[in-house]
């Protein structure tokens, strides 16, 4: 019912840049929150950065480095990443936690963009 598609991962030096870009579609009534999550190898999922209802949360070790914006009335959220490090290697999920046209709520994933950053 929901497609929620990411792009622009890749592979980059160390302090280098990034653009996430993520896009979502389908029987959406509202979106409540967009956000994104990384998992690295051997680690759990965790959060990197969500906004929520105009608010912004930054993982702590992304802080002045990344930047999460989502357009008014659009269904996309962006993840700018400078600053990179080879500890930011991970695969990036971009995460929407959505309203349907049937008046539901759930959370959904997409399937993932691979961010190498090489030392």
């Amino acid at each position: 019912q929901v497609q929620v598609v990411e792009s622009g991962g890749g592979l980059v030096q160390a302090g280098g840049s990034l653009r996430l870009s993520c896009a979502t579609s389908g029987r959406i009534f509202k979106i409540n929150g967009m956000g994104w999550y990384r998992q690295a190898p051997g680690k759990e999922r965790e959060l990197v950065a969500t906004i929520t209802s105009g608010t912004v949360t930054y993982a702590e070790s992304v802080k002045g480095r990344f930047t999460v914006s989502s357009p008014n009335d659009k269904n996309t959220v962006f993840l700018e990443m400078h600053s990179l490090e080879p500890e930011d290697t991970a695969v990036y999920y971009c995460n929407a936690h959505v309203r349907l046209t049937t008046g539901y709520e759930y959370s959904y994933w997409g399937q993932g963009t691979q961010v190498t950053v090489s030392s």
